[in-house]
């Protein structure tokens, strides 16, 4: 299963916070790689390249340049995670995307009861936020 990609970004010591979709953060320490893979070692003698990581159209991974990319399994797999205020909360896109819904289906959802406004979902503008914790009580695991 791909972990998709939300957000990353710079932090000091050649660190980086990794949002998922899956209402997930986790920090990943890029230092190992300066060794282990030569094309990382420019990235230690470059702050503000390091600063510049994006995360991939898709959300498959994060890259910098064309040369230097790390996959989405590679830092779920060895980012460690971290408590956040919004851990466990996620869109309306990424929900439907993970479990195979319509919107419309989360709409109706809330219009009849099962996903209740203010404790399984709210509403941020224009968007709409569902927690992980009642998408799995009332549509199983993804």
């Amino acid at each position: 299963m791909f972990h998709k990609i939300k957000n990353v970004s710079a932090l000091p010591e050649y660190k980086l916070s990794v949002q998922f979709s899956e209402g997930v953060t986790k920090i990943y320490d890029v230092k190992p790689l300066f060794e282990r893979i030569p094309a990382f070692a420019a990235l230690k003698n470059d702050q503000q390249e390091f600063s510049c990581v994006t995360v991939d159209v898709g959300g498959y991974g994060i890259i910098w340049n064309d040369d230097l990319d790390l996959s989405c399994d590679e830092l779920w797999e060895n980012g460690v995670q971290v408590k956040t205020p919004f851990d466990g909360l996620m869109a309306f896109s990424d929900a439907t995307e993970l479990w195979g819904l319509n919107e419309s289906t989360l709409r109706k959802a809330i219009a009849y009861g099962k996903l209740v406004n203010g404790v399984d979902v709210c509403k941020f503008g224009k968007q709409w936020v569902v927690s992980v914790s009642s998408m799995q009580r009332e549509y199983g695991n993804p």
